[in-house]
């Protein structure tokens, strides 16, 4: 009995700890470089709503009623951004990145653009992730 009693303490905790994690913001509330990015690159889209993810480092989400979303670390700088289906805003993603994928895979277009530790990746539509470091120059593929 006070070990079923221990697990579902244990369980409660756990649960109310998770929701504690995640918290619906509003768009003001997102880091002034956040905010400028979205209005830059997302005016004409509607914003379903706007999370901030404690769940480890803090970062922010923006989800959008087209099923986009953008992902922001705490101090706004620009971490992620998967549209799905539909081709990532122009301005988000570097010239020199454009200009290799249009050179490379004439027939395609970046659904998602992401800073990763060493680098940069982009996923096209045909689901080939393409890498790049830094200076965003082309590295390989992903397996």
């Amino acid at each position: 009995m006070k070990k079923t009693l221990s697990v579902i303490i244990l369980t409660l905790l756990m649960g109310v700890c998770g929701f504690a994690q995640d918290r619906i913001i509003t768009f003001e509330q997102l880091p002034a470089n956040a905010q400028k990015t979205i209005t830059q690159h997302f005016d004409k889209t509607a914003i379903s709503y706007v999370k901030m993810d404690n769940d480890g480092p803090l970062e922010y989400e923006v989800y959008f009623t087209n099923g986009a979303e953008v992902e922001f670390f705490k101090n706004g700088e620009f971490k992620k951004v998967d549209c799905k289906h539909q081709q990532v805003p122009q301005g988000l993603v570097p010239e020199q990145v454009r200009t290799y994928v249009k050179t490379n895979f004439p027939q395609t277009f970046i659904t998602q653009w992401e800073k990763k530790h060493n680098g940069w990746k982009a996923e096209l539509n045909n689901e080939l992730e393409l890498l790049f470091n830094n200076q965003y120059q082309f590295t390989g593929i992903d397996d």
